[in-house]
């Protein structure tokens, strides 16, 4: 019965044709059931409700403040089951301010960050496909571009050790926006992990979302986000 999971497994993701080893140790039963190869690791990956494949929705700006009685909103909606949030208030930068002028509204800037954390052992990976075959880790992000700030979005994906916090390889991106030309639409990031070495057992996965509170709130979304495990190398 063992032997025909493995030989599932392998008709799946041509596993042995791609030279990954197919250890007798490895329950291959639940490595077929869970299908960690080729499928994306990420939990709920639109949290914002929307996709790449259609543009980001216009927000109309009113000026009209927000209702006294109601709290302000301060950090985005949407479902982020799944994710680990965090805010970072940013302090008022008043340096083109000249002297004496009185200013009635500044805006005032938020990181909101989004982190997940996946367990490459419990999604069905093995040490030997890790360690020795070290399969291509793709990277892949959408976010909504804008004229909010030159800076919105901020990427920081690891991969940790056994212990879960030592940082094998990294990879960070900071894109800095065009403020001069106006750009309504999705910018996609993305990076494969590749000959990474030996002893990677977790990925961590954070991006931080610029929002604004003048008046009223300006938020920053994401979308379609995905970490996926090539079963074949790229060339």
């Amino acid at each position: 019965m063992a032997d025909e999971w493995k030989q599932k497994c392998d008709q799946l993701w041509q596993l042995g044709a791609n030279g990954v080893p197919l250890p007798d140790s490895v329950d291959w039963r639940t490595v077929y059931e869970k299908k960690p190869l080729e499928r994306n690791l990420l939990k709920n990956p639109a949290p914002h409700g929307v996709s790449h494949s259609t543009p980001p929705p216009e927000r109309e700006v009113t000026g009209i403040p927000p209702d006294p009685n109601q709290p302000p909103q301060f950090e985005p909606t949407g479902d982020f089951t799944g994710w680990s949030t965090s805010s970072e208030v940013l302090p008022y930068d008043t340096s083109g301010i000249p002297p004496g002028v009185v200013v009635c509204y500044m805006p005032q800037f938020r990181w909101f960050s989004m982190e997940q954390r996946i367990d490459l052992k419990a999604e069905g990976l093995w040490d030997e496909l890790l360690d020795k075959y070290q399969p291509d880790i793709a990277i892949e992000d959408w976010y909504e571009e804008s004229q909010l700030h030159a800076s919105i979005y901020e990427l920081c994906v690891k991969l940790l050790g056994a212990d879960g916090q030592t940082v094998i390889k990294e990879h960070t991106c900071s894109p800095t926006e065009d403020l001069e030309n106006y750009s309504h639409n999705w910018k996609q990031v993305s990076h494969v992990f590749s000959g990474y070495g030996p002893g990677v057992r977790y990925i961590s996965f954070t991006h931080k979302l610029k929002n604004q509170f003048m008046v009223e709130f300006f938020g920053t979304l994401v979308t379609d986000s995905s970490v996926t495990i090539k079963a074949k190398k790229s060339t």
